[in-house]
C-alpha cells in the first residue's frame, strides 16, 4: 500500500470513530553552514527542523583540517611553533607559550622570572583579545553593533603590541624555547600601559553599559543553550564555558605555570551556564585579566629574558656575526640538528577558549614522535546540537557565538 492510501485509511478511519486526525509532522532539514557567515568559521550544522524549532542537528566539521599533527613530527621542535598560532588565532600567543613550555619541560629548560612575567603579560593581553572578539560578536549576532565598534578599537591597540614585541599581529610566533624572542621595548611599555590603565578600562565601561542590561540583548541570550556543570564536565569543557556553568576549574589556579601563583585574581563563575553567562563570565575575565597585568607591569623583574640554553636558545645576532660558536648553534636549531632527550609529557595552559594542551612524546629525535594538540572548540562543540534543541535558528546563531568555535582551532 502507498503512503498516499496509508494516510488516506487513517484519516477515513479517524473520522468513522469520530476521533481527531492525527497529521504526521513534516520536518526540513537545514543547512547551517558551511559558508554561512553566523557560523563563524568554515563548518556545517544539519538541522532538523519543525516549522523554526530545532529537532536535531549534527556537526560536520573538518573542511579546513590541515593535520597540524602529522605535519609537526616531520618537522624540527623550533618550527612547531608557527603551527599552533594557526589554530586560535584569535589569542595566538597564548598556544606559542603553550608549546614552548611543553618543549621546556621536556628538555627540562627553567626559564628566567623575567621571561615569565612577560609571557603572563602577552597571555593576558591575547586573553581578553580572544574575549573582545568573541562578546562583540555575540552583539552584532543578536542585532546589537555598536559595542563592536567600541571594544574593536582596542582590538587593534593589543595588535600593535604584539607588531612592537614580536613584528607580526595575527600568527605571532611570538617568543622562543627557553624565553621571549626580545625584551619588552618602552615602546612596547607604554603601549601597554596606555590599554591596561587608559583606554580599555573606559571602553569595557561603555559597552558593558551598552549590553549588560540591554532588554533586547538580555532577551535573546538568557536562558538560551544552557547547559549543566555536570553535564558540561561529562562532555569534557573547559574555559569560559565550563566556569559559566558554575564550575571553578582554571588551569592557571589547579596547575600554575609561568609564575602565576605570584598574582591575586578572581576566578569568575556564572550558574546556568547559558548564552548570557558566558557572555558576563568573559567580561569579567578581562577585568580580572587587567588586574593580572598591572600586577605583571608594577613586579616586573629585572635580570635576563631567556635561559643560558646555547643548545636549544638561539644566540644574538649581533653574536652570531662575530662568534663561531654563535654562527654553529644558529644554524643547528635553525636547521633541526640538536636532538632532545627521549621522553613523554603533557603541558596545558588556560586559552581563551579552555584548556589548551600539548602531549608530545620524544623518542630522542630532532623532532616529536607522536604529538597530539589539545584544542578545546573541538570539545565542546560536540554539545552544540544538545544545545540548541527546541530552540530557533536565531538562537542557534547567538548561542554558537557564545561559545566561540573558532574552526582553526576545531580543525587542526
Amino acid at each position: 500500500m502507498t503512503e498516499e492510501l496509508k494516510n488516506s485509511k487513517k484519516t477515513t478511519d479517524a473520522l468513522a470513530l469520530n476521533q481527531p486526525i492525527q497529521e504526521e509532522n513534516e520536518y526540513t532539514t537545514l543547512n547551517l553552514g558551511p559558508t554561512h557567515p553566523a557560523t563563524h568559521g568554515i563548518f556545517q550544522n544539519v538541522l532538523q527542523m519543525d516549522g523554526d524549532k530545532i529537532i536535531s542537528g549534527e556537526q560536520t566539521v573538518g573542511y579546513i583540517h590541515r593535520a597540524f599533527e602529522k605535519i609537526a613530527e616531520r618537522r624540527p621542535f623550533y618550527q612547531i611553533t608557527t603551527l599552533t598560532d594557526r589554530m586560535n588565532y584569535c589569542s595566538s600567543p597564548i598556544n606559542n607559550f603553550g608549546w614552548h613550555m611543553t618543549v621546556e619541560k621536556l628538555l627540562n629548560i627553567e626559564v628566567p622570572k623575567r621571561a615569565q612575567y612577560i609571557r603572563v603579560i602577552m597571555m593576558e593581553l591575547a586573553r581578553i583579545s580572544d574575549h573582545l572578539i568573541c562578546n562583540s560578536i555575540l552583539g552584532v549576532d543578536t542585532g546589537a553593533y555598536s559595542g563592536f565598534l567600541y571594544v574593536f578599537q582596542e582590538r587593534e591597540k593589543i595588535y600593535e603590541v604584539y607588531e612592537e614585541v614580536c613584528g607580526a599581529r595575527l600568527t605571532t610566533n611570538m617568543g622562543r624555547v627557553g624565553g621571549m624572542e626580545r625584551d619588552l621595548s618602552p615602546t612596547a611599555l607604554a603601549k601597554i600601559k596606555d590599554i591596561v590603565y587608559n583606554s580599555l578600562p573606559k571602553a569595557m565601561a561603555e559597552f558593558e553599559k551598552m549590553m549588560n542590561r540591554n532588554r533586547i540583548f538580555m532577551d535573546r541570550t538568557i536562558d538560551v543553550g544552557g547547559i549543566t556543570g555536570e553535564r558540561a564536565m561529562e562532555y569534557g569543557f573547559t574555559g569560559p564555558n565550563l566556569r559559566a556553568a558554575g564550575v571553578d576549574y582554571d588551569v592557571r589556579v589547579m596547575e600554575p605555570y609561568s609564575s602565576y601563583e605570584d598574582f591575586d585574581f578572581e576566578i569568575p563563575v556564572g550558574h546556568n551556564g547559558d548564552t548570557y553567562d558566558r557572555y558576563m563570565v568573559r567580561n569579567a575575565e578581562v577585568w580580572e585579566s587587567l588586574k593580572i597585568i598591572k600586577q605583571a607591569l608594577e613586579n616586573l623583574p629585572e635580570g635576563p629574558y631567556y635561559a643560558n640554553e646555547e643548545h636549544y636558545y638561539l644566540p644574538p645576532k649581533r653574536e652570531v656575526y662575530r662568534s663561531m660558536e654563535s654562527l654553529i648553534y644558529h644554524f643547528k636549531i635553525i636547521m633541526g640538528e640538536i636532538e632532545a632527550p627521549i621522553g613523554e609529557v603533557y603541558h596545558a595552559v588556560e586559552g581563551g577558549n579552555g584548556e589548551v594542551g600539548y602531549y608530545l612524546i620524544s623518542d630522542g629525535g630532532r623532532a616529536p614522535y607522536r604529538l597530539h594538540f589539545r584544542r578545546p572548540s573541538f570539545i565542546y562543540y560536540q554539545a552544540y546540537p544538545e544545545m540548541c534543541k527546541g530552540l530557533t535558528i536565531s538562537d542557534a546563531v547567538a548561542i554558537m557565538s557564545s561559545l566561540n568555535v573558532i574552526a582553526g582551532e576545531l580543525d587542526a
